[in-house]
């Protein structure tokens, strides 16, 4: 049934979320038609239960669908929107329509102001973290600033009386730690693109009369980046390691270190094999380049996640034992999509 699912979402994207479409939504902002596709498929609500039309996929479970949004590098907040839709049915909530994004943000004194809301140019509702609280707003209902890092991020600000009259959602942990795993995930399946696209342009550009693949540097680099790519992926599993909507916050930061740690490796080292070709606004690879560098920053950097892992592993001496260790770096590989397993 898993993979089921994840070739059909596979195959969905394929069609409708090309490089195209990518940059014709991060140009003009507007991403119904894609997505309504998405919600007409129904994986939006994938991690639901049946009672609510669901599949009832648990974290663990939706992994490969959260990775297939980086993949792809979907220019919607979906892997965000299945894990929040999962978290406010546990709460007791309705779902709202519409794709879903997350914000930590602070109080001012005429509202709530949220920088730099990943996704929030193209999402109807934002999961806001305020004051030590949770609530959900409408992205319409907020002033909009376009954010300078990335062309669907923008800076949000909701007048007090909004975040007032929303009701508070009732997480079980860190709202941080949720995106942190949707970022993870999606990072996962950004490397494994970069990688097959840089693995392949070597082995079909010649110099010297010879594909460039077949020369010992470009060996060496390529070596390099496939033990980054798939360590992340690795520790992206971990992250998702969890039988319910809320991940381990010790998993999720050692995912979110290694993947944030890879993503700066491969871009470098794929725009290195690629050279000058890569940069360009026509080829497809700086796609997905520019989400690792961005990615690698939002929900917090490697530098972050290594503090938390750290004190957590502090907190208790029984942490620091080798069965400790192994229980948070648990691995349950997740199952390979129809097209991954051929290949194989």
């Amino acid at each position: 049934m898993d993979a089921l699912l994840t070739d059909a979402l596979e195959a969905l994207l394929k069609d409708h979320c090309t490089p195209d479409v990518v940059r014709a939504i991060e140009q003009s902002g507007n991403a119904n038609a894609l997505w309504r596709e998405l919600q007409h498929s129904g994986f939006a609500d994938a991690m639901l239960d049946e009672e609510h039309n669901g599949a009832g996929l648990s974290l663990r479970q939706a992994y490969p669908l959260l990775e297939l949004c980086g993949k792809y590098a979907l220019p919607l907040p979906l892997a965000e929107t299945m894990l929040v839709r999962a978290v406010l049915v546990a709460s007791g909530m309705a779902c709202p329509d519409g794709a879903i994004a997350i914000a930590v943000a602070q109080e001012d004194a005429s509202g709530i102001l949220a920088h730099h809301v990943h996704y929030g140019r193209v999402a109807s509702w934002v999961l806001v973290q305020a004051g030590g609280q949770v609530r959900l707003l409408p992205a319409g209902e907020a002033r909009q600033e376009a954010g300078r890092l990335f062309p669907l991020d923008v800076t949000l600000h909701w007048p007090k009386a909004a975040w007032e009259q929303a009701e508070v959602v009732m997480l079980e942990g860190e709202l941080f730690v949720l995106q942190a795993c949707a970022v993870s995930a999606q990072l996962a399946g950004a490397l494994l693109t970069v990688f097959s696209k840089t693995l392949q342009y070597a082995n079909e550009r010649e110099q010297f009369g010879r594909p460039i693949g077949k020369f010992q540097a470009i060996q060496h680099q390529l070596s390099v980046m496939a033990e980054h790519t798939f360590t992340a992926r690795m520790a992206a599993c971990i992250g998702c390691n969890a039988d319910s909507c809320q991940p381990d916050a010790q998993r999720v930061a050692v995912a979110k270190a290694c993947t944030s740690e890879a993503a700066l490796e491969l871009a470098g080292l794929s725009h290195a094999i690629h050279g000058a070709l890569g940069f360009t606004e026509e080829y497809d690879l700086q796609l997905y380049t520019r989400r690792l560098y961005h990615w690698r920053q939002t929900a917090g950097a490697e530098s972050y996640w290594h503090d938390r892992i750290g004190a957590g592993l502090l907190e208790s001496p029984d942490s620091l034992t080798l069965d400790a260790v192994r229980e948070i770096t648990a691995y349950n590989p997740p199952p390979l999509s129809t097209a991954d397993a051929l290949s194989r």
